[in-house]
């Protein structure tokens, strides 16, 4: 006994002479260290953390050997097994917070360190030492496994801190200036076409000051133009761009932006927050929660379903605020009709097939022009101003085109002169909470909002009236519209760039994605009001540039860059942005040309439409960037006028709808090349994407398919293509094919 309390006393002042943290105390059934308390799911939480290697010191003289003689290999080993094996040892490290996942990587790698190094340092090798001499016990390692476990995982001295920086339980508390006034809150309940927008809008307009906070750029240039006519000087700021009232430049005191872009450092006499539903979006319900808890307004006006006064009202609680609701009823009729469409032979002037796959927008297009019909074609994907022109061309009286076919886009930011909504399915692809594609029927909240567009008060189509495609379809769409908007239950929240950064000063070794999650997994929310945004996009873009050298601020904005990680071409100059930033290289009109390809030719199938719809998206990313970066994206002007001559090539393209699906299916290409043969050599070159000669374009469904949604690209197609040839095709001598498959040899 008395041996064992030297050596546990000897372990005791070796921990505290490496300054070990929290101290060692001594019991009978050996050492217990002070309890960190984690997550039920730790293992999980610990494979997060990147360990870091540790190399041994490049001492040149061994000073331990010199002291007590060189050590065997073999013997070390056998001590190490022994001191790993020991469960005291075990439950002494899983009090340090060493779950069996690090307890396992920390040592391997103590083991490796101690075994490979030419030269340990002169304490753990004298203790070591004493150890196979038998004046020491094997549980005096510990305190250099425990120095070595921290430097390996540095998380471990710093998990507190960690856990504090991701408490995200009272957000309302991120916004003192905000929660230092009397905020007067009014939420606008109603559907679609019940004026509830209107009435917010009033007070907005009429107030000494205000901001209005949407869901989309339409939105925002629709309320900045109505203010702007109604007398009241208004700015409009939106990701890509900002415009002034005022010609010289100086700021009004109304704005109109969008909700990502609301300043919550600026005071307002009004704040009208549109869509306020959208607070459970899984990827951007943080940013009506950021609007709603740090909006320094004297009144808030919150416009949307009322399926979120319950959860608004219990935010309000937090932040020891009052909610006045006013309720609005639709302004006009909306019928459900008794029978379904059931052919596109039977659609009518003022009719909008509404669809949820641009596969079924090209075939919904392309029947009903064969019966004679024209039609306006509106989907995501398009340019504002595209879909501005289609609108208008559909609600023109006088416009022969009567029918409109498009996705759920026409939910919101358009005004549509709609009589009769036909829902050409119910089923749409959507993301759930883990951030994973799922085919399902459409919510409560969205057929609502949908079928809501037919009949508009003031038009020639103030009744509505709505439907399905198929007849079976019918008795679904009149139960989600019978029924009230779903509950919601949670408001959005996402991690700011101030807290990554102190992660990443607690854990510099981490990459950014690594950081976020850890963030995500380490935080504690209020899951009876909150919940955590999907961050997978953000994810991926910071794994396309974790090496491209960025400072860490600059990397976390380039990540919050609004792009689809679904758009091959998009990514590619995402990336060329990167490496021209890391550089300090400014990205000009010049450079964006020759990566790009401009200028471009109309298209003349489907994928060069596809490809056209992804440079407009590459010169929003600029305009993006250019807010934020202006100084390198310095030629925003440039820019914004390659825009409005893209749009007008997409609006040709799209009008041409039916033509360019029958030219994807001859394999007519549009053959478009750059003007200068000598300028953009090379970038006929990068730029082959979608601009490939005939025979590389596929002429089955499923290569088109596959080629729209960007899954395959011509480039892909063209190698497939030629590993076909030479599978199935003679050499150039005409012998036969060469036989690719090989017959298994038998035993």
């Amino acid at each position: 006994m008395l041996q064992t309390g030297r050596q546990l006393r000897r372990l005791c002042a070796a921990a505290q002479s490496l300054s070990l943290n929290p101290p060692t105390l001594l019991t009978r059934r050996g050492l217990k260290l002070q309890q960190h308390r984690f997550k039920k799911n730790d293992s999980t939480i610990s494979q997060l953390f990147v360990p870091v290697p540790v190399k041994p010191s490049p001492d040149d003289i061994n000073v331990g050997a010199e002291l007590t003689g060189s050590l065997n290999k073999a013997d070390l080993l056998k001590v190490l097994n022994k001191f790993y094996q020991k469960k005291e040892i075990k439950q002494l490290l899983s009090e340090n917070g060493l779950d069996n996942y690090l307890q396992h990587q920390a040592y391997v790698s103590f083991r490796r360190y101690c075994l490979e190094a030419q030269n340990l340092p002169v304490d753990l090798h004298v203790v070591i030492s004493d150890i196979l001499q038998g004046a020491g016990n094997v549980t005096d390692i510990f305190p250099y496994f425990l120095r070595h476990s921290k430097q390996m995982f540095p998380h471990l001295e710093c998990m507190d801190d960690l856990k504090k920086i991701s408490d995200l339980r009272t957000p309302a508390n991120w916004y003192p200036e905000a929660r230092a006034l009397n905020r007067k809150v009014v939420f606008h309940a109603g559907p679609t076409n019940s004026g509830k927008t209107y009435h917010a809008l009033e007070s907005f307009i009429t107030a000494k000051s205000g901001v209005y906070c949407g869901p989309l750029k339409l939105l925002a240039a629709e309320v900045f133009n109505k203010t702007n006519t109604r007398g009241t000087p208004c700015d409009l700021v939106t990701g890509e761009e900002r415009r002034f009232a005022d010609p010289s430049g100086t700021s009004s005191s109304h704005v109109a932006c969008t909700v990502e872009m609301t300043s919550v450092n600026t005071p307002y006499e009004v704040a009208v927050i549109d869509e306020i539903q959208m607070v459970k979006d899984p990827q951007r319900g943080w940013a009506w929660s950021r609007a709603f808890l740090g909006l320094m307004a004297e009144e808030i006006h919150l416009c949307g379903e009322a399926g979120a006064i319950d959860l608004i009202s219990q935010l309000c609680l937090t932040t020891n605020e009052d909610m006045e609701v006013r309720h609005y009823k639709r302004l006009t009729e909306l019928h459900i009709e008794d029978s379904a469409l059931g052919s596109l032979d039977n659609v009518m002037p003022g009719d909008c097939i509404v669809c949820f796959s641009k596969n079924d927008i090209y075939s919904v297009s392309r029947g009903i022009e064969a019966t004679g019909k024209e039609v306006a074609v509106i989907y995501g994907g398009l340019p504002p101003g595209t879909k501005l022109a289609q609108a208008a061309k559909f609600n023109d009286p006088d416009n022969s085109c009567k029918i409109l076919v498009a996705t759920d886009a026409i939910g919101m930011g358009l005004n549509l002169s709609i009589r009769r909504i036909i829902f050409y399915s119910l089923i749409k692809p959507t993301m759930n909470e883990k951030g994973e594609k799922e085919m399902d029927t459409i919510s409560v909240s969205a057929a609502l909002q949908i079928a809501g567009r037919a009949g508009r008060y003031g038009t020639q189509w103030e009744k509505g009236s709505v439907t399905t495609f198929k007849p079976e379809d019918l008795k679904t769409l009149r139960t989600l519209l019978e029924s009230p908007p779903e509950p919601i239950v949670q408001a959005g929240l996402h991690p700011t760039a101030e807290q990554i950064e102190l992660y990443a000063y607690h854990l510099p070794n981490s990459t950014l994605s690594n950081l976020m999650d850890i963030f995500v997994n380490l935080s504690t929310v209020d899951d009876s009001l909150y919940f955590m945004c999907n961050v997978d996009d953000f994810k991926f873009l910071a794994d396309m540039i974790q090496h491209v050298p960025l400072p860490l601020r600059a990397r976390y904005v380039f990540c919050c860059a609004p792009i689809s990680k679904k758009m091959p071409f998009v990514c590619t100059m995402f990336l060329k942005f990167t490496r021209q930033y890391s550089k300090n290289e400014a990205i000009t009109f010049d450079w964006l040309c020759r990566n790009i390809g401009w200028p471009l030719q109309p298209p003349k199938t489907i994928i060069d439409l596809v490809h056209l719809e992804a440079v407009f998206d590459v010169l929003d990313l600029y305009l993006w960037l250019s807010y934020r970066f202006m100084d390198l994206f310095n030629e925003p002007d440039l820019v914004r006028d390659m825009q409005k001559e893209l749009d007008v090539i997409i609006q040709q393209g799209v009008i041409q709808l039916t033509r360019l699906l029958r030219n994807s299916e001859t394999g007519v290409s549009s053959g478009a090349r750059a003007a200068d043969e000598d300028e953009f050599a090379l970038n006929r070159q990068k730029q082959s994407y979608l601009r490939e000669p005939k025979s590389l374009i596929g002429r089955g469904r499923l290569t088109e398919r596959l080629l729209a949604q960007g899954i395959l690209t011509p480039n892909m197609l063209h190698e497939l293509k030629k590993e076909w040839n030479r599978d199935g095709d003679g050499d150039d001598d005409g012998n036969e094919p060469k036989k690719t498959r090989r017959k298994r040899k038998t035993k």
